[in-house]
Protein backbone atom coordinates (compact mmCIF):
# COMPACT_ATOMS: atom_id res chain seq x y z
CA UNK A 1 0.00 0.00 0.00
CA UNK A 2 3.40 2.44 0.29
CA UNK A 3 4.08 2.19 -3.41
CA UNK A 4 1.44 4.88 -4.30
CA UNK A 5 3.56 7.44 -2.47
CA UNK A 6 2.03 11.00 -1.50
CA UNK A 7 0.55 10.28 2.23
CA UNK A 8 0.73 6.51 2.06
CA UNK A 9 4.60 7.34 1.26
CA UNK A 10 4.48 9.90 4.26
CA UNK A 11 3.08 7.20 6.17
CA UNK A 12 5.54 4.53 5.95
CA UNK A 13 8.34 7.18 6.97
CA UNK A 14 6.66 8.24 10.06
CA UNK A 15 5.69 4.75 11.26
CA UNK A 16 9.30 3.40 10.35
CA UNK A 17 10.46 6.50 12.64
CA UNK A 18 8.10 5.46 15.22
CA UNK A 19 9.50 2.09 14.82
CA UNK A 20 13.04 2.80 15.29
CA UNK A 21 13.22 3.49 19.25
CA UNK A 22 11.95 0.55 19.43
CA UNK A 23 13.75 -1.68 17.40
CA UNK A 24 16.98 0.35 18.94
CA UNK A 25 15.79 -0.63 22.63
CA UNK A 26 14.80 -3.98 21.58
CA UNK A 27 18.57 -4.71 20.02
CA UNK A 28 20.00 -3.49 23.19
CA UNK A 29 17.71 -5.44 25.10
CA UNK A 30 19.25 -8.34 23.48
CA UNK A 31 22.89 -7.22 23.57
CA UNK A 32 22.49 -6.87 27.48
CA UNK A 33 20.65 -10.19 27.63
CA UNK A 34 23.62 -11.87 25.57
CA UNK A 35 26.37 -10.45 28.02
CA UNK A 36 24.03 -11.61 31.35
CA UNK A 37 23.88 -15.25 29.71
CA UNK A 38 27.37 -15.58 29.25
CA UNK A 39 28.17 -14.49 32.04
CA UNK A 40 25.50 -16.88 34.41
CA UNK A 41 26.79 -19.68 31.75
CA UNK A 42 30.11 -19.39 33.59
CA UNK A 43 29.01 -18.74 36.82
CA UNK A 44 26.78 -22.04 36.77
CA UNK A 45 29.56 -23.82 35.36
CA UNK A 46 27.44 -25.03 32.59
CA UNK A 47 29.45 -26.85 29.65
CA UNK A 48 26.90 -25.86 26.79
CA UNK A 49 23.82 -23.97 26.38
CA UNK A 50 21.56 -22.83 24.14
CA UNK A 51 18.47 -20.18 24.06
CA UNK A 52 16.02 -18.39 21.69
CA UNK A 53 13.73 -15.75 22.61
CA UNK A 54 10.39 -15.04 20.90
CA UNK A 55 8.42 -12.13 20.28
CA UNK A 56 5.35 -11.97 18.61
CA UNK A 57 6.00 -13.87 15.55
CA UNK A 58 9.52 -13.44 15.55
CA UNK A 59 12.65 -14.59 16.91
CA UNK A 60 14.44 -12.04 18.15
CA UNK A 61 17.31 -13.96 20.24
CA UNK A 62 18.85 -17.41 19.69
CA UNK A 63 22.74 -17.95 20.19
CA UNK A 64 24.67 -20.81 21.60
CA UNK A 65 27.08 -20.74 24.42
CA UNK A 66 30.49 -23.29 25.55
CA UNK A 67 30.84 -26.37 24.23
CA UNK A 68 28.69 -29.66 23.23
CA UNK A 69 31.29 -31.36 25.10
CA UNK A 70 33.92 -31.05 27.79
CA UNK A 71 37.68 -31.23 26.55
CA UNK A 72 36.37 -31.16 22.37
CA UNK A 73 35.93 -28.22 20.54
CA UNK A 74 32.56 -28.30 18.94
CA UNK A 75 30.93 -25.07 19.90
CA UNK A 76 27.09 -24.83 21.28
CA UNK A 77 25.18 -23.13 18.25
CA UNK A 78 21.13 -22.60 17.85
CA UNK A 79 20.98 -25.68 15.85
CA UNK A 80 22.90 -28.05 18.44
CA UNK A 81 20.55 -30.72 19.27
CA UNK A 82 19.97 -31.61 22.77
CA UNK A 83 17.62 -33.45 24.51
CA UNK A 84 14.24 -32.05 25.17
CA UNK A 85 12.98 -33.94 28.02
CA UNK A 86 9.50 -33.68 29.34
CA UNK A 87 8.63 -30.11 27.24
CA UNK A 88 7.66 -33.04 24.89
CA UNK A 89 4.55 -33.35 26.49
CA UNK A 90 3.81 -30.33 25.21
CA UNK A 91 3.86 -32.20 21.60
CA UNK A 92 2.00 -34.92 22.85
CA UNK A 93 -0.94 -33.11 24.03
CA UNK A 94 -1.13 -31.38 20.85
CA UNK A 95 -1.20 -34.22 18.65
CA UNK A 96 -3.83 -36.01 21.29
CA UNK A 97 -6.21 -32.72 20.69
CA UNK A 98 -5.25 -32.72 16.71
CA UNK A 99 -7.42 -36.61 17.06
CA UNK A 100 -9.95 -34.79 19.01
CA UNK A 101 -10.54 -32.00 16.59
CA UNK A 102 -10.91 -35.06 13.82
CA UNK A 103 -13.26 -36.92 16.07
CA UNK A 104 -11.58 -39.79 16.61
CA UNK A 105 -10.51 -38.85 20.27
CA UNK A 106 -12.43 -37.48 23.38
CA UNK A 107 -10.98 -35.99 26.38
CA UNK A 108 -13.11 -37.79 28.74
CA UNK A 109 -13.35 -41.13 27.48
CA UNK A 110 -12.00 -43.98 29.01
CA UNK A 111 -8.43 -45.11 27.74
CA UNK A 112 -9.95 -48.42 27.54
CA UNK A 113 -11.87 -47.61 24.50
CA UNK A 114 -8.76 -46.97 22.75
CA UNK A 115 -6.57 -49.49 24.37
CA UNK A 116 -9.41 -52.71 25.44
CA UNK A 117 -6.13 -54.48 26.65
CA UNK A 118 -4.67 -51.45 28.82
CA UNK A 119 -5.13 -52.23 32.70
CA UNK A 120 -3.67 -51.07 36.15
CA UNK A 121 -3.68 -52.65 39.80
CA UNK A 122 -7.20 -51.17 40.48
CA UNK A 123 -10.09 -52.21 38.05
CA UNK A 124 -12.11 -49.11 39.58
CA UNK A 125 -9.13 -46.86 37.72
CA UNK A 126 -8.94 -49.56 35.06
CA UNK A 127 -12.53 -48.57 33.82
CA UNK A 128 -12.17 -45.16 34.99
CA UNK A 129 -9.29 -43.51 33.59
CA UNK A 130 -9.67 -41.13 31.05
CA UNK A 131 -7.58 -39.88 27.91
CA UNK A 132 -7.49 -36.55 30.09
CA UNK A 133 -5.95 -38.25 33.21
CA UNK A 134 -3.39 -39.50 31.06
CA UNK A 135 -1.88 -36.05 30.45
CA UNK A 136 -2.78 -34.34 34.08
CA UNK A 137 -0.96 -36.42 36.50
CA UNK A 138 -4.16 -37.22 38.34
CA UNK A 139 -4.79 -40.63 37.76
CA UNK A 140 -4.06 -42.40 41.28
CA UNK A 141 -0.89 -43.76 40.53
CA UNK A 142 2.85 -43.42 41.64
CA UNK A 143 5.65 -42.18 40.05
CA UNK A 144 7.17 -45.59 38.52
CA UNK A 145 10.26 -44.53 37.09
CA UNK A 146 12.21 -47.28 37.47
CA UNK A 147 10.44 -49.10 35.00
CA UNK A 148 11.97 -47.21 32.16
CA UNK A 149 15.22 -45.83 34.12
CA UNK A 150 16.16 -48.56 35.78
CA UNK A 151 15.04 -51.56 33.61
CA UNK A 152 15.40 -52.02 30.11
CA UNK A 153 11.82 -52.67 29.08
CA UNK A 154 10.22 -52.15 26.06
CA UNK A 155 7.18 -49.81 25.67
CA UNK A 156 5.04 -52.97 25.48
CA UNK A 157 6.38 -54.53 28.21
CA UNK A 158 5.83 -51.28 30.34
CA UNK A 159 2.71 -50.93 29.66
CA UNK A 160 2.12 -54.69 30.62
CA UNK A 161 3.58 -54.26 34.05
CA UNK A 162 1.43 -50.88 34.55
CA UNK A 163 -1.21 -53.59 34.80
CA UNK A 164 0.30 -54.52 38.38
CA UNK A 165 0.47 -50.77 39.57
CA UNK A 166 -1.89 -50.38 42.76
CA UNK A 167 -3.05 -46.56 43.33
CA UNK A 168 -1.06 -44.38 45.19
CA UNK A 169 -3.92 -42.13 45.91
CA UNK A 170 -7.61 -42.13 44.92
CA UNK A 171 -8.40 -41.13 40.92
CA UNK A 172 -8.33 -37.15 40.65
CA UNK A 173 -7.65 -36.66 44.09
CA UNK A 174 -3.93 -35.62 43.97
CA UNK A 175 -0.97 -35.02 41.48
CA UNK A 176 1.74 -37.44 41.65
CA UNK A 177 4.13 -36.27 38.47
CA UNK A 178 3.53 -39.63 36.18
CA UNK A 179 5.57 -40.20 32.87
CA UNK A 180 4.60 -43.26 32.06
CA UNK A 181 0.92 -42.14 31.65
CA UNK A 182 2.25 -40.18 29.15
CA UNK A 183 3.83 -43.25 27.18
CA UNK A 184 0.12 -44.65 27.36
CA UNK A 185 -1.03 -41.51 25.80
CA UNK A 186 1.46 -42.24 22.89
CA UNK A 187 -0.40 -45.65 22.63
CA UNK A 188 -4.05 -43.83 22.47
CA UNK A 189 -2.29 -41.56 19.42
CA UNK A 190 -1.21 -44.79 17.51
CA UNK A 191 -4.61 -46.37 17.93
CA UNK A 192 -6.38 -43.68 16.91
CA UNK A 193 -4.75 -42.63 14.01
CA UNK A 194 -3.09 -45.75 12.68
CA UNK A 195 0.29 -44.66 12.72
CA UNK A 196 3.35 -45.02 15.69
CA UNK A 197 3.64 -41.62 18.09
CA UNK A 198 7.03 -40.71 16.37
CA UNK A 199 5.45 -40.73 12.46
CA UNK A 200 2.36 -38.79 14.19
CA UNK A 201 4.70 -36.13 15.34
CA UNK A 202 6.96 -36.01 12.45
CA UNK A 203 4.55 -35.32 9.60
CA UNK A 204 1.86 -33.83 11.65
CA UNK A 205 3.78 -30.77 14.08
CA UNK A 206 7.75 -31.52 12.80
CA UNK A 207 6.85 -30.94 8.96
CA UNK A 208 4.10 -27.90 9.21
CA UNK A 209 6.58 -26.19 11.53
CA UNK A 210 9.44 -26.76 9.51
CA UNK A 211 11.38 -28.34 12.00
CA UNK A 212 13.99 -29.95 10.42
CA UNK A 213 16.57 -30.86 13.28
CA UNK A 214 14.07 -32.37 15.15
CA UNK A 215 13.94 -36.17 15.95
CA UNK A 216 11.47 -38.22 17.63
CA UNK A 217 13.82 -39.96 19.74
CA UNK A 218 17.40 -40.54 21.12
CA UNK A 219 17.74 -43.72 18.80
CA UNK A 220 16.59 -41.61 15.07
CA UNK A 221 19.19 -39.24 16.30
CA UNK A 222 22.14 -42.05 15.89
CA UNK A 223 24.56 -40.72 13.53
CA UNK A 224 23.88 -36.93 13.34
CA UNK A 225 25.89 -34.30 14.37
CA UNK A 226 26.02 -31.08 16.14
CA UNK A 227 24.13 -33.12 19.11
CA UNK A 228 25.67 -32.25 22.73
CA UNK A 229 27.14 -34.63 25.65
CA UNK A 230 25.19 -35.19 29.01
CA UNK A 231 27.47 -34.10 31.77
CA UNK A 232 26.73 -34.45 35.25
CA UNK A 233 28.66 -32.86 38.32
CA UNK A 234 30.10 -35.83 40.13
CA UNK A 235 32.43 -35.56 43.32
CA UNK A 236 32.27 -31.80 42.82
CA UNK A 237 33.83 -32.57 38.67
CA UNK A 238 31.75 -31.80 36.10
CA UNK A 239 32.01 -34.65 33.62
CA UNK A 240 31.03 -36.13 30.61
CA UNK A 241 27.72 -39.41 30.78
CA UNK A 242 26.77 -41.95 28.99
CA UNK A 243 23.11 -40.45 27.74
CA UNK A 244 19.94 -41.91 29.68
CA UNK A 245 17.61 -43.55 26.85
CA UNK A 246 13.94 -42.27 27.16
CA UNK A 247 12.59 -44.12 23.96
CA UNK A 248 10.66 -47.01 26.04
CA UNK A 249 8.35 -44.15 27.33
CA UNK A 250 8.99 -41.41 23.83
CA UNK A 251 5.96 -39.50 24.59
CA UNK A 252 6.97 -38.50 28.08
CA UNK A 253 10.42 -37.11 26.93
CA UNK A 254 12.35 -38.55 24.21
CA UNK A 255 12.49 -35.39 21.63
CA UNK A 256 15.59 -34.31 20.68
CA UNK A 257 15.46 -31.09 19.53
CA UNK A 258 17.31 -27.14 18.83
CA UNK A 259 16.61 -23.95 20.52
CA UNK A 260 16.14 -22.78 16.64
CA UNK A 261 13.37 -25.24 16.37
CA UNK A 262 12.26 -25.22 19.81
CA UNK A 263 11.75 -21.30 18.90
CA UNK A 264 9.16 -22.43 15.77
CA UNK A 265 7.42 -24.50 18.82
CA UNK A 266 7.20 -21.58 21.03
CA UNK A 267 5.78 -19.14 17.91
CA UNK A 268 3.30 -21.82 17.14
CA UNK A 269 1.75 -22.25 20.71
CA UNK A 270 1.99 -18.58 21.33
CA UNK A 271 -0.02 -18.20 17.61
CA UNK A 272 -2.88 -20.54 19.17
CA UNK A 273 -1.63 -23.32 17.17
CA UNK A 274 -1.21 -21.72 13.99
CA UNK A 275 1.60 -21.85 11.82
CA UNK A 276 1.69 -19.70 8.09
CA UNK A 277 -2.29 -18.60 9.05
CA UNK A 278 -3.17 -21.72 9.62
CA UNK A 279 -4.14 -23.49 12.40
CA UNK A 280 -3.54 -27.37 13.34
CA UNK A 281 -5.59 -27.48 16.33
CA UNK A 282 -9.02 -25.31 16.52
CA UNK A 283 -9.42 -22.64 18.74
CA UNK A 284 -10.86 -24.35 21.34
CA UNK A 285 -8.65 -27.32 21.60
CA UNK A 286 -5.76 -24.77 21.63
CA UNK A 287 -7.73 -23.55 24.74
CA UNK A 288 -8.52 -26.34 26.37
CA UNK A 289 -4.60 -27.71 26.48
CA UNK A 290 -3.89 -24.09 27.53
CA UNK A 291 -5.91 -24.03 30.65
CA UNK A 292 -5.88 -25.75 34.02
CA UNK A 293 -6.88 -29.23 34.77
CA UNK A 294 -5.21 -30.05 38.26
CA UNK A 295 -3.77 -27.79 41.25
CA UNK A 296 -0.06 -28.68 41.64
CA UNK A 297 2.45 -28.64 43.91
CA UNK A 298 4.44 -25.68 43.97
CA UNK A 299 7.42 -27.75 45.64
CA UNK A 300 8.04 -29.21 42.29
CA UNK A 301 10.08 -26.61 41.41
CA UNK A 302 12.37 -24.99 44.04
CA UNK A 303 11.77 -21.29 42.82
CA UNK A 304 8.42 -21.09 43.71
CA UNK A 305 9.58 -19.72 46.93
CA UNK A 306 11.14 -16.59 44.94
CA UNK A 307 8.78 -16.35 42.10
CA UNK A 308 5.49 -16.64 44.97
CA UNK A 309 2.43 -17.19 42.37
CA UNK A 310 -0.56 -17.02 43.69
CA UNK A 311 -1.72 -20.51 41.44
CA UNK A 312 0.26 -23.33 40.64
CA UNK A 313 -1.85 -25.73 38.36
CA UNK A 314 -1.06 -28.04 35.83
CA UNK A 315 -2.99 -28.01 32.10
CA UNK A 316 -2.38 -30.99 29.17
CA UNK A 317 1.56 -30.76 29.11
CA UNK A 318 2.17 -27.68 30.73
CA UNK A 319 2.39 -25.89 34.40
CA UNK A 320 0.58 -22.94 34.39
CA UNK A 321 0.90 -20.22 37.47
CA UNK A 322 1.52 -16.23 37.83
CA UNK A 323 4.24 -14.42 38.00
CA UNK A 324 4.31 -10.63 38.36
CA UNK A 325 0.26 -10.73 37.58
CA UNK A 326 0.34 -12.27 34.37
CA UNK A 327 -0.31 -15.92 33.24
CA UNK A 328 2.85 -17.76 32.58
CA UNK A 329 2.88 -21.28 30.65
CA UNK A 330 6.05 -23.53 31.43
CA UNK A 331 7.34 -26.96 31.50
CA UNK A 332 11.05 -27.84 32.15
CA UNK A 333 12.85 -31.42 31.07
CA UNK A 334 15.22 -33.36 32.84
CA UNK A 335 17.16 -35.96 31.78
CA UNK A 336 20.72 -37.37 33.37
CA UNK A 337 22.80 -34.92 32.41
CA UNK A 338 20.50 -32.45 30.36
CA UNK A 339 18.04 -29.47 31.23
CA UNK A 340 15.39 -27.77 29.03
CA UNK A 341 12.80 -25.11 29.88
CA UNK A 342 10.18 -23.85 28.02
CA UNK A 343 8.57 -20.55 29.65
CA UNK A 344 5.98 -18.49 27.81
CA UNK A 345 3.63 -15.28 28.70
CA UNK A 346 0.86 -15.38 26.26
CA UNK A 347 -0.74 -12.07 26.73
CA UNK A 348 2.74 -10.52 25.57
CA UNK A 349 3.16 -13.14 23.06
CA UNK A 350 6.99 -13.56 24.56
CA UNK A 351 8.32 -17.05 24.61
CA UNK A 352 11.49 -18.63 25.64
CA UNK A 353 13.54 -21.66 25.54
CA UNK A 354 16.59 -23.15 27.07
CA UNK A 355 18.58 -26.14 26.45
CA UNK A 356 22.03 -27.34 28.41
CA UNK A 357 24.24 -29.83 28.23
CA UNK A 358 23.85 -30.44 32.36
CA UNK A 359 22.17 -32.16 35.11
CA UNK A 360 19.06 -30.29 36.44
CA UNK A 361 21.19 -26.52 35.30
CA UNK A 362 18.42 -24.18 37.05
CA UNK A 363 20.06 -21.86 35.32
CA UNK A 364 16.85 -22.25 33.10
CA UNK A 365 14.68 -20.51 35.37
CA UNK A 366 17.13 -17.71 35.75
CA UNK A 367 17.05 -16.88 32.15
CA UNK A 368 13.61 -17.69 32.03
CA UNK A 369 12.62 -14.95 34.67
CA UNK A 370 15.21 -12.59 33.19
CA UNK A 371 13.19 -12.66 29.79
CA UNK A 372 10.26 -11.97 31.84
CA UNK A 373 10.96 -9.28 32.64
CA UNK A 374 12.80 -7.71 30.23
CA UNK A 375 9.38 -7.70 28.34
CA UNK A 376 7.35 -6.22 31.43
CA UNK A 377 9.09 -3.11 31.92
CA UNK A 378 10.33 -4.54 35.57
CA UNK A 379 13.50 -3.17 36.95
CA UNK A 380 16.02 -6.04 36.03
CA UNK A 381 16.49 -8.69 38.66
CA UNK A 382 19.36 -11.06 39.11
CA UNK A 383 17.84 -14.03 38.78
CA UNK A 384 21.03 -15.94 38.15
CA UNK A 385 22.12 -14.38 41.77
CA UNK A 386 19.03 -15.20 43.62
CA UNK A 387 19.00 -18.98 42.07
CA UNK A 388 22.30 -19.21 42.85
CA UNK A 389 22.18 -18.74 46.29
CA UNK A 390 18.82 -20.66 46.98
CA UNK A 391 20.67 -23.64 45.07
CA UNK A 392 23.66 -22.74 47.92
CA UNK A 393 20.86 -23.67 50.42
CA UNK A 394 19.47 -26.30 49.01
CA UNK A 395 22.94 -28.13 48.55
CA UNK A 396 23.46 -27.55 52.47
CA UNK A 397 20.23 -28.88 53.48
CA UNK A 398 21.33 -31.79 51.68
CA UNK A 399 24.81 -32.30 53.05
CA UNK A 400 23.21 -31.47 56.16
CA UNK A 401 20.36 -34.07 55.97
CA UNK A 402 23.79 -36.36 54.75
CA UNK A 403 25.70 -35.79 57.93
CA UNK A 404 22.70 -36.69 60.16
CA UNK A 405 21.72 -39.77 58.22
CA UNK A 406 25.49 -40.62 59.13
CA UNK A 407 25.34 -39.47 62.84
CA UNK A 408 22.23 -41.70 63.03
CA UNK A 409 24.23 -44.91 61.72
CA UNK A 410 24.83 -47.37 64.66
CA UNK A 411 28.27 -47.89 65.17
CA UNK A 412 29.60 -51.54 66.51
CA UNK A 413 26.78 -53.75 64.81
CA UNK A 414 26.90 -56.62 62.69
CA UNK A 415 24.44 -58.44 60.39
CA UNK A 416 22.40 -60.77 61.82
CA UNK A 417 23.01 -63.10 59.35
CA UNK A 418 26.01 -64.93 57.66
CA UNK A 419 26.19 -63.34 54.21
CA UNK A 420 25.46 -65.83 52.36
CA UNK A 421 21.83 -65.61 53.66
CA UNK A 422 21.42 -62.55 52.05
CA UNK A 423 22.49 -63.95 48.73
CA UNK A 424 18.99 -64.52 46.19
CA UNK A 425 16.94 -63.29 43.80
CA UNK A 426 14.17 -61.07 44.70
CA UNK A 427 11.24 -59.98 42.41
CA UNK A 428 8.68 -57.64 42.32
CA UNK A 429 5.98 -57.99 40.44
CA UNK A 430 6.33 -55.04 39.08
CA UNK A 431 10.17 -54.22 38.56
CA UNK A 432 11.53 -57.37 37.93
CA UNK A 433 14.24 -58.82 39.38
CA UNK A 434 17.20 -58.08 41.90
CA UNK A 435 19.85 -60.49 42.76
CA UNK A 436 22.36 -60.35 45.78
CA UNK A 437 25.19 -62.61 45.21
CA UNK A 438 28.64 -63.01 46.95
CA UNK A 439 31.70 -62.18 45.84
CA UNK A 440 35.27 -61.72 47.19
CA UNK A 441 33.78 -61.74 50.72
CA UNK A 442 31.21 -58.99 50.21
CA UNK A 443 27.44 -58.62 48.89
CA UNK A 444 26.80 -57.06 45.78
CA UNK A 445 23.38 -56.02 44.22
CA UNK A 446 22.24 -56.03 40.74
CA UNK A 447 18.73 -55.22 39.21
CA UNK A 448 18.26 -53.87 36.23
CA UNK A 449 20.19 -51.49 33.92
CA UNK A 450 23.52 -50.42 35.32
CA UNK A 451 22.08 -50.95 39.17
CA UNK A 452 24.82 -52.72 40.20
CA UNK A 453 27.33 -52.26 43.00
CA UNK A 454 29.38 -53.93 45.74
CA UNK A 455 27.83 -53.28 49.49
CA UNK A 456 29.70 -52.55 52.33
CA UNK A 457 27.99 -53.25 56.10
CA UNK A 458 26.14 -49.74 57.34
CA UNK A 459 24.65 -51.14 60.70
CA UNK A 460 22.20 -53.91 61.70
CA UNK A 461 20.87 -55.65 58.30
CA UNK A 462 21.31 -52.64 56.36
CA UNK A 463 23.95 -51.92 53.40
CA UNK A 464 25.52 -49.00 51.99
CA UNK A 465 25.85 -49.59 47.75
CA UNK A 466 28.93 -47.93 45.91
CA UNK A 467 27.43 -48.08 42.48
CA UNK A 468 29.28 -48.81 39.33
CA UNK A 469 27.08 -46.46 37.43
CA UNK A 470 29.25 -43.09 37.62
CA UNK A 471 26.60 -40.86 37.73
CA UNK A 472 24.31 -42.79 40.70
CA UNK A 473 25.22 -41.88 44.48
CA UNK A 474 26.04 -44.19 47.06
CA UNK A 475 22.49 -45.46 48.82
CA UNK A 476 21.11 -47.39 51.14
CA UNK A 477 19.78 -51.27 50.61
CA UNK A 478 18.14 -52.68 53.47
CA UNK A 479 17.37 -56.35 54.12
CA UNK A 480 13.96 -57.66 56.56
CA UNK A 481 15.22 -61.25 58.06
CA UNK A 482 12.26 -63.64 58.30
CA UNK A 483 12.74 -64.35 62.00
CA UNK A 484 13.61 -67.65 60.67
CA UNK A 485 17.43 -67.74 60.16
CA UNK A 486 16.28 -66.00 56.54
CA UNK A 487 15.78 -63.01 54.66
CA UNK A 488 12.12 -62.09 53.28
CA UNK A 489 12.48 -58.99 51.57
CA UNK A 490 15.45 -55.91 50.55
CA UNK A 491 14.52 -52.91 49.87
CA UNK A 492 16.35 -50.20 47.48
CA UNK A 493 15.27 -47.54 45.42
CA UNK A 494 12.03 -46.93 47.39
CA UNK A 495 11.46 -50.53 45.86
CA UNK A 496 10.52 -53.42 47.76
CA UNK A 497 11.87 -56.82 46.27
CA UNK A 498 10.04 -60.11 48.10
CA UNK A 499 12.36 -62.76 48.16
CA UNK A 500 12.04 -65.31 45.52
CA UNK A 501 14.08 -68.12 45.54
CA UNK A 502 17.13 -69.58 47.54
CA UNK A 503 20.80 -68.74 45.05
CA UNK A 504 22.33 -71.89 43.91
Amino acid sequence: MFARGGASGAFAVALLGALAPSLSAQRATMTELDSYVARAVRDWRVPGLAIAVVKDDSVVFAKGYGVRELGKPGAVDAGTRFAIGSTTKAMTAVALGMLVDEGKVRWDEPVITYLPGFRVGDPYVTRELTVRDLLTHRGGLGNADQLWAGVDYSSEEISRRVATLQPAYSLRSGFIYQNIMYAIAGDVIAAASGVSWATFLRTRIFAPLGMTATEPTLGALAGQANVATPHMEIRDTIRPVANRPVDSVAPAGAVWSSVGDMAKWARFILDSARVGGKRLLTAATYREIMSPQVVAPTSMYTTMPLVRPHFFTYGLGWFLHDYAGEAVAMHTGSIDGMSAIIGLIPDRRVGVYVLANLDHAELRHALMYRVFDLYSGRPPRDWSRELLALNAGIDARADSARRQQEQRRVADTRPSLPLDRYAGTYANPTYGEAVVTVRDGALHFAFGSGRSGRLTHWHYDTFESRWEDIRMTPSLVVFAPDGAGGVSSVRAFGITFPRARARP
